[in-house]
């Protein structure tokens, strides 16, 4: 447990350099430095966002009395309360911090050796007494093991806590370690023996999920396993827990919540301007299984610090499931490797051939930008792997993410976009060639040729995370680039029409009310026109809204599709349309109470209808974002191909196997 406390100070020193926070102190508590990833970087500011809101607001509400106090458990080497003392928050205010003794002892050695730090605490009242390794008029620092209550409360008492005053309580990630029935006597003790009490808390939820999975992995690994989380998954039982335990007030909300609806737009974007970054999936998941939580009891009035500028729309209840879908690890006759992948695609090239290229995976033992493609070839009621014989092995594939490939005969594909790094541009396009004659029985047989393409539409193509789609125009047949990002702009919503023939960009009127600027939505042929759905927006949040760009005598023109109950906005899934129906596969959605599994939009009524994913049949998390998914209509199969990604400081997961749903019960019933 002790290791992590040493782990996250490390990452917060990282985020504080990189201009997230605001904070001369930690480089001066934390010994080691080491540069994190943007994705911890922002994990760590939204924690300490978080923590700081509260804090202020707390001393805001209580300027007026004449004395208050701040008490943090599990401190570690945090910087509160150097921070608060450096900005002239603490003129009445008394902190206190409790760690175990073995890191109270070093934090103090610490102070004590550094002048920027001692200074600021000024006067030293007697040396390490006891228990009290540090005390100076307005900082205690307290070496007791917190599961130890009674010797806790002796050591407060000691050190000169009062509980007649406003105190609030700080527990930033600690009480998840203790057992349960301690952390809930700590919880009820704070509750029964302060008269005027607040409560302060941000740790994990929701276990179950595969991100949920990943993240306890990860923490009992390390030996620190996270107790709350069997008893309190989610954010509604962490509140009752809170009134049970005394607790007169109590509002909570996960990450998602907090940055959408307590950080102003402006501080959004500072932060989502300080690196590159391409990791929102991942993002998105860690808020969405970390939660912030305030409590009170006695206070002259109300503290509410996460309801006080606004109200939270709070996530409507659990999503309503029409029925759920059993997914089976795909029947092959070999093991299938060089399919545990993200960010790659595939298609199917011609009738039980599915060719995977590009992505970020396992390859020849290490984690890499994938060089070789995949291709899988259905025999017999079974699917064969094998790699993909270059014909050309010397020709840059570029390693390329987030790209598109689109078939335009049974012999030729075109790959559009993608990218190496966040940081890079774009990529260009390519074409593929396969040759015509293989009756591909065997992987082995499939051979394919890369030819470099410089066609003038290769501006269009500097992007990722888009789309190109196959549309008819007075017969003749054109690819729809449409959204995605590019290493300038964050998102984009422009599109170009590209003849197939020698992908020169073709001008075509359209009309009707333009969609919002996305990237990573799906989008889909039909009727000689394009089906766009979902995305994430312009401040990197998930949309909803489902748009036909439907054929006119002259032109296209953009139409919004309505549907019922609204479409739960999501990104990072997959779509396919089979009969008048939009199948969405998978994604990242907010609501997090559950994970997105099969959508079914009925294209006449408008009827949107959620099923989720069975997955008892299968030994690992199903993580359904960044993946592939190929239809086969004629079996009515769906089959999802690699996905997952980094799960924040928890290691990287990838979907072993490839996975088949059977969709015939609800396309038939729907």
């Amino acid at each position: 447990v002790q290791g992590t406390g040493g782990s996250s100070a490390v990452s917060k020193c990282s985020a504080a350099a990189r201009g997230y926070i605001q904070d001369r102190f930690l480089r001066l508590l934390v010994g080691r430095r080491r540069r994190r990833a943007p994705l911890v970087h922002r994990g760590y500011y939204i924690r300490a966002r978080a923590v700081d809101h509260c804090v202020q607001d707390f001393l805001l509400k209580t300027q007026s009395h004449p004395r208050t106090q701040i008490l943090s458990l599990g401190a570690g080497f945090d910087s509160l309360y150097f921070r608060l003392k450096d900005m002239g928050l603490l003129h009445h205010t008394v902190v206190y911090e409790v760690d175990f003794p073995n890191v109270a002892c070093q934090k103090a050695t610490l102070i004590k050796r550094i002048k920027e730090l001692s200074a600021l605490v000024g006067d030293v009242r007697g040396e390490g007494l006891g228990v009290i390794t540090f005390s100076g008029e307005d900082y205690k620092l307290l070496g007791v093991d917190l599961s130890e209550l009674s010797e806790l409360e002796k050591a407060l008492e000691e050190a000169g806590l009062d509980n007649e005053i406003p105190t609030l309580f700080i527990a930033e990630v600690v009480l998840t370690y203790m057992e349960n029935s301690r952390s809930d006597a700590l919880i009820q003790w704070a509750a029964e023996h302060f008269s005027q009490a607040c409560f302060l808390l941000y740790e994990q939820i929701h276990p179950e999920d595969p991100f949920g999975c990943v993240m306890q992995q990860h923490f009992s690994q390390l030996n620190s396993a996270l107790h709350s989380l069997a008893q309190y998954p989610d954010c509604e039982a962490q509140q009752r827990r809170f009134f049970e335990k005394g607790w007169s007030e109590c509002s909570v909300m996960d990450m998602n919540e907090f940055f959408t609806h307590c950080t102003p737009e402006d501080e959004q974007q500072r932060v989502q301007a300080l690196e590159p970054f391409d990791e929102y999936e991942e993002w998105h998941l860690k808020c969405s299984h970390y939660f912030v939580l305030t409590a009170s009891k006695g206070m002259e009035s109300s503290w509410t610090p996460l309801l006080s500028n606004m109200t939270v729309p709070h996530c409507d209840g659990p999503v309503r499931m029409a029925g759920s879908i059993t997914a089976v690890v795909c029947a092959t006759h070999s093991e299938i490797s060089g399919l545990r992948r993200y960010g790659h695609h595939s298609v199917l090239i011609k009738p039980n051939v599915i060719l995977t290229t590009g992505g970020f995976g396992e390859e020849d033992g290490q984690h890499c930008r994938m060089r070789n493609f995949h291709v899988l070839v259905k025999h017999a009621g079974y699917w064969k792997a094998g790699c993909v014989k270059k014909e050309n092995p010397d020709k840059r594939w570029d390693e390329r993410l987030y790209h598109t490939v689109s078939c335009l005969s049974s012999s030729l594909a075109v790959v559009v976009g993608g990218r190496t790094s966040p940081s890079s541009a774009g990529l260009g396009m390519l074409w593929l060639k396969f040759p015509e004659t293989s009756n591909a029985l065997d992987p082995g047989d499939v051979t394919v040729e890369l030819v470099s393409l410089q066609p003038a539409a290769e501006p269009a193509a500097l992007r990722w995370r888009h789309s190109t789609t196959e549309v008819i125009f007075k017969g003749k047949k054109y690819l729809f680039l449409y959204g995605g990002r590019s290493a300038m702009e964050p998102v984009l919503g422009d599109w170009y029409f590209l003849h197939t023939q020698e992908l020169s960009c073709t001008v075509i009127p359209v009309e009707g009310p333009v969609p919002e600027s996305r990237h990573s939505h799906s989008a889909c042929s039909w009727k000689g026109g394009v089906l766009i759905a979902g995305g994430l927006g312009a401040v990197e949040q998930p949309l909803g809204s489902v748009f036909f760009l439907r054929e006119l005598e002259h032109g296209f023109q953009w139409q919004t599709v309505e549907t019922h109950p609204p479409l739960i906005p999501r990104y990072s899934h997959t779509a396919h349309v089979h009969d008048g129906k939009l199948l969405l596969v998978g994604g990242v959605w907010f609501h997090s109470s559950s994970v997105p599994g099969i959508t079914v939009i009925d294209l006449m009524t408008g009827l949107c209808l959620d099923y989720a994913i069975n997955v008892e049949h299968l030994e690992w998390p199903l993580m359904l974002h960044n993946h592939s998914s190929v239809f086969l209509p004629n079996e009515k199969e769906l089959l999802l191909i690699g996905g997952g990604g980094n799960c924040f400081s928890f290691g990287t997961h990838l979907n072993p196997e490839p996975v088949s749903l059977s969709l015939s019960n609800i396309l038939t019933s729907h």
